[in-house]
């Protein structure tokens, strides 16, 4: 449903069902969805155009995306949380976000702009994202938590996407994960050690829910806990 002649309330309300948030102060909403075309056009309106909340938007981004990287990776160092984040937040992310919940659809445009097919170039629904962000977190009080509800299921869908090209996605990460899904307990215990110092061997069980569900081998801790996981992968898979 394109909304052409401004965005009413009444519009409003079926892309607050889509993203699950409804907005207490509707101009916010209506401000992100307007484009610099559509302000352009419409100077007699005294309306501004979203690129002062999607200033705002892209740190609020930035933010909550960091967070979410930073608690799912918990052992991963700031290099590659940092090639990650930015996979995340790029163009080709946000419009995709953008597309997942019809966006385009609701952006207010001017003439120019609709004509050639504005509500699907990835700027504009980029743009258009990042502001409904920054109205999220500006309409529930800069509550971070609140535009976390929102678009922590988003990352988390492209994160799975990423998974085979990233090898920051690494067993262990993937098994937290999928743990954390179910709520259940994680961990993992070297269970022997053998060797000289220069070349020892670690044999490492990992527990989910106090079961083991796998063992590993390696020349390191890290690196037994690693094949562990990887082990446990497949028997948690296959149960």
């Amino acid at each position: 449903m394109a909304v052409k002649n401004g965005s009413l309330p009444q519009d409003i309300c079926f892309l607050e069902e889509t993203i699950g948030y409804t907005f207490q102060k509707k101009e916010y909403c209506i401000e992100a969805l307007r484009h610099s075309s559509y302000a352009n056009e419409n100077k007699q309106l005294g309306i501004c155009s979203n690129e002062r909340l999607e200033f705002l938007g892209d740190s609020v981004l930035s933010l909550v995306t960091s967070s979410y990287l930073f608690g799912l990776f918990s052992e991963q160092p700031e290099g590659d949380l940092t090639k990650l984040r930015a996979d995340l937040v790029c163009t080709r992310s946000l419009s995709h976000f953008a597309r997942k919940i019809h966006l385009g659809d609701y952006v207010l445009l001017g003439n120019g702009q609709e004509h050639v097919g504005g509500r699907d170039q990835d700027k504009i629904l980029e743009d258009a994202f990042e502001a409904l962000l920054a109205a999220i977190y500006l309409d529930s009080g800069k509550e971070l938590d609140t535009v976390a509800a929102f678009l922590n299921p988003l990352l988390k869908a492209e994160v799975d996407g990423l998974s085979s090209r990233h090898p920051i996605l690494d067993p262990k990460s993937h098994l937290q994960e999928i743990v954390q899904e179910a709520k259940g307990s994680l961990a993992y215990a070297i269970i022997s050690e053998s060797g000289p110092d220069h070349d020892k061997r670690y044999v490492c069980e990992v527990r989910i829910d106090n079961n083991v569900m796998g063992k590993g081998e390696g020349s390191s801790k890290k690196k037994a806990e690693i094949a562990a996981a990887e082990d446990a992968l497949k028997n948690y898979i296959r149960a």
